[in-house]
């Protein structure tokens, strides 16, 4: 039993992205194919597949690499079961001078950080990756 699906997905990411592997299976949610999304829209992931049927559900995530090295050289989770992080969107800055990304749960539904800005609205700040 996994007790925070968002890291397990973090991880899973790392650790394939760290083995070279093309692709990765990730346990299906709703939620974490939303996140799967705004990472493929924002260039991070190459694509995003759901497979299987009724109870055992998996999203195949597809990496993005240039040469050797994989798009992704960092996440890191901010906001833990034990301690939830939200900022106002007064106070969402970018990551990494604009090359990073922070993806946010709002009232709006997952975004980024530069699009949780222009919508004025905060959130709950997930992860952060560049």
């Amino acid at each position: 039993m996994v007790t925070d699906p968002i890291s397990d997905m973090i991880v899973r990411l790392k650790n394939a992205q760290l083995a070279g592997l093309p692709s990765v299976l990730i346990p299906y949610s709703q939620f974490k194919q939303n996140i799967a999304e705004v990472l493929k829209t924002s260039g991070y992931l190459k694509s995003v597949n759901k497979k299987g049927k009724k109870v055992k559900k998996f999203l195949e995530v597809e990496l993005i690499y240039t040469g050797s090295k994989s798009k992704i050289t960092e996440i890191k989770r901010v906001s833990k079961p034990s301690r939830r992080v939200y900022h106002d969107h007064r106070e969402i800055k970018s990551v990494r001078q604009g090359f990073g990304l922070a993806i946010y749960s709002t009232p709006r539904g997952i975004l980024t950080d530069k699009q949780a800005r222009e919508a004025k609205v905060g959130g709950e700040i997930l992860f952060t990756l560049y």
